[in-house]
């Protein structure tokens, strides 16, 4: 089961944290690997240890809110193969209410975490479209499903990957293309540790407990968690599966 061999998966953001998992686990599952990031050591770092584990990735770089440079990654995907999976992972946090979210912030969250989802799913449509099958798969949050405090900038942007990855469902569904999205609450990454260190220097341990116990079930979700849910969506086991959005919460939701 959840085999991805002969299938070619794009999977943004994947130079660490979550995407970095899911693109670990894909290659583990026979999928040839495209890992993109905006940092190129990253994701070269990425695909050096699926390649040293008997797996087949290449690293590309790509800012995904530049239309110019999306554009030219997924033509030369096109040119050279297939793209049967993508992943849309790439997205950036920002902490704040309304008042506190200026609009430099709010066009910053916009740009990543909107805009390049629409880029990466244009682009690759027009290509799953001539292969008449393929999978997208979004990362929303439990912040598009319920109210977050201080997280104005950051819901947004989530309620519109949510509401994007069931226009692309409805719109593709009869023509070979699925598209869901998963909705994680708070996710231990390298993202998490850094965020403390910055702000809550010497607190480091109080606060990580405070952000753990706000999942029921008493701690943070781990990227290979989401990573295994993420493949269930983007194997043919999930072929029946299409316009939704899966809670990956702890309980959150639950109570």
């Amino acid at each position: 089961m959840f085999d991805l061999t002969g299938k070619t998966a794009v999977i943004t953001g994947a130079g660490s944290g979550i995407g970095a998992a899911i693109a670990r686990l894909f290659a583990q599952r026979g999928a040839a690997v495209v890992a993109v990031d905006r940092d190129p050591g990253s994701a070269a770092s990425t695909t050096a240890g699926i390649n040293a584990t008997g797996g087949r990735a290449t690293a590309q770089t790509c800012d995904v809110a530049d239309p110019a440079a999306v554009g030219a990654l997924f033509a030369a995907l096109g040119s050279n193969g297939r793209v049967d999976i993508l992943v849309n992972n790439a997205g950036i946090a920002h902490v704040g209410t309304i008042e506190q979210t200026t609009p430099e912030d709010f066009d910053r969250l916009y740009r990543v975490n909107v805009v390049g989802v629409y880029l990466c799913a244009r682009a690759a449509i027009p290509l799953m479209l001539r292969q008449e099958r393929g999978v997208i798969l979004n990362m929303a949050s439990i912040a598009s499903l319920i109210g977050l405090p201080d997280r104005f900038a950051y819901s947004m942007t989530k309620g519109a990957v949510l509401t994007m990855t069931r226009s692309i469902a409805v719109d593709y569904m009869k023509r070979g293309i699925r598209c869901n999205c998963i909705c994680p609450a708070r996710i231990h990454t390298p993202f998490v540790d850094g965020y403390l260190a910055r702000n809550y220097p010497g607190r480091e341990a109080e606060m990580m407990q405070t952000l753990s116990d706000y999942q029921p079930i008493g701690r943070m979700g781990l990227p290979e968690e989401v990573a295994s849910l993420a493949l269930y969506l983007c194997s043919d086991e999930a072929a029946f599966v299409t316009g939704q959005a899966y809670p990956l919460d702890g309980g959150v939701t639950a109570v």
